[in-house]
């Protein structure tokens, strides 16, 4: 399989050097003390969110210079949440991931086509106060992106978000669209001035280089990568993107631990026709969701989002991100060479359209 950005006797003295850094980072990303950093100064009356259950539950680590201490373990509001017909089941997730320690919970206008916010929406009511809350919005014009925050706002049933953030930005031209002079980033500024948003942060998983011109071209808070054990095979976020991160002291969320499954061991492939032709696979996953877990929890991430599909799955990750000890690089190695035979199902979510 041709892989992009392929390794060399260069590559090789990068990667070591990563490690290095990558491990200096985590130092500073576990301290107990706020990282500083140049955060735009709070809208007034606001507050960081306190869930008082976290400290004693999980690991936490510097949100990167918001100054908010995240559990590694935060829930993504996809999977169970996103299903029309949901409802109960989720208000019982997120009531249960809050009493559990969770502080973090991520969603965006387009889970569920607005689904996603509205099982959230309840619970948010009525605990706004213990998690940072992040949504996103896929529109890349200033209108458009304010009209999708008022539905956000009105469906989770707060009046404002902690972290709201440009949704899945694959191509150049959608930064170019983004920063027109009627772009949406004039909408993030807008709302962050109003104090509609606290923090601004862009998302992707598509291609690593994207993402890099994007914090290139704006000061932003945070960034929502998809990094998993099969990421350092093909368009790597891990060695092109996460460095430059962590040298802006960017909050830093992983995503895409179990790629809705595929990358792990207990999961089987439907017939090809009952999957969608750019997920389609006869291969089941490699690894099992704890060793996805800790692998990501090892790299100088603050937390990492996983979509749960019930109470129990939820508790079982957080009980193994508070037994969570840091992988050595043998077993990091271990795991990469495990996800090889399954890249394509694995990163089904990356730009595959260079000639591999």
């Amino acid at each position: 399989m041709a892989t992009a950005h392929a390794s060399s006797p260069g590559r090789i003295n990068r990667r070591a050097f990563i490690g290095s850094s990558l491990a200096a980072s985590m130092a500073l990303m576990v301290r107990e003390t706020p990282a500083a950093g140049s955060a735009a100064p709070a809208p007034a009356g606001y507050q960081l969110p306190h869930n008082p259950r976290t400290a004693a539950a999980m690991p936490t680590r510097n949100f990167g210079r918001t100054g908010y201490r995240v559990g590694i373990f935060s829930l993504g509001g996809q999977a169970a949440i996103e299903i029309e017909g949901n409802a109960g089941l989720s208000a019982g997730i997120v009531h249960r991931a809050i009493d559990l320690g969770v502080n973090y919970i991520d969603t965006a206008r387009a889970y569920g086509r607005g689904i996603s916010e509205q099982h959230l929406g309840p619970v948010i009511k009525e605990r706004r106060k213990e998690v940072f809350l992040a949504s996103k919005t896929g529109k890349r014009d200033r209108d458009g992106a304010l009209q999708e925050l008022e539905i956000s706002l009105k469906t989770l049933q707060t009046d404002h978000l902690d972290l709201w953030q440009m949704h899945n930005v694959q191509r150049m031209e959608e930064l170019d669209r983004i920063f027109a002079p009627d772009g949406a980033v004039h909408a993030f500024e807008q709302a962050r001035a109003e104090g509609r948003v606290r923090f601004l942060g862009i998302t992707g998983h598509f291609d690593p280089d994207v993402l890099m011109a994007g914090i290139k071209r704006y000061n932003y808070d945070t960034i929502l990568m998809a990094v998993n054990a099969a990421d350092r095979h093909y368009l790597s976020f891990i060695e092109h993107l996460l460095p430059a991160c962590l040298e802006r002291n960017l909050g830093i969320i992983g995503m895409k631990l179990a790629t809705r499954g595929r990358l792990l061991s207990s999961w089987r492939p439907d017939a090809p026709e009952k999957q969608p032709e750019r997920m389609r696979t006869n291969k089941p996953g490699t690894i099992t969701m704890q060793e996805s877990l800790y692998y990501n929890c090892t790299l100088p991430v603050s937390t990492n989002i996983v979509g749960v599909d019930t109470v129990a799955q939820l508790e079982e990750n957080v009980r193994w991100a508070a037994d969570f000890t840091p992988l050595s690089e043998s077993q990091m190695r271990a795991l990469e060479k495990r996800t090889l035979p399954i890249v394509r199902q694995a990163l089904y979510f990356r730009r595959w359209d260079l000639g591999a």
